[in-house]
């Protein structure tokens, strides 16, 4: 119980774009906060973005103006855009909730690539 199923992200050029889209169930119940983190090999797992119930949304330095994070309440669903991609982007990608009865859960996380 309490999934969370990505998709999009791949392989794209530098200053390209790409989006991310991950869909929670509806077991998880009520979100309060979806985001989304990064990691690459070596490294820990690093926030990038976060959004609240009620819309509002935080973004880490490195990805302030180039990311944007939206939400859908009623599909459960959290989505990621990303434009003028650097190749210190690349990474995988993971979709985090949660709940207001404390659950955490995780998406499966998806690869993004930027090449040079």
């Amino acid at each position: 119980q309490g999934q969370l199923v990505q998709s999009g992200g791949g392989l794209v050029q530098l200053g390209g774009s790409l989006g991310l889209s991950c869909v929670a169930s509806r077991d998880i119940g009520t979100i309060y906060i979806m985001a989304w983190y990064r990691q690459v090999p070596g490294k820990q797992r690093e926030l990038v973005a976060y959004i609240r119930d009620d819309g509002r949304a935080n973004y880490v330095d490195f990805v302030e103006g180039r990311f944007t994070i939206s939400r859908d309440n009623a599909r459960n669903t959290v989505n990621l855009t990303m434009s003028n991609l650097k190749p210190e982007d690349t990474a995988v990608y993971y979709c985090n909730a949660r709940s207001q009865n404390s659950g955490n859960y995780w998406g499966q996380g998806t690869q993004v690539t930027v090449s040079s």
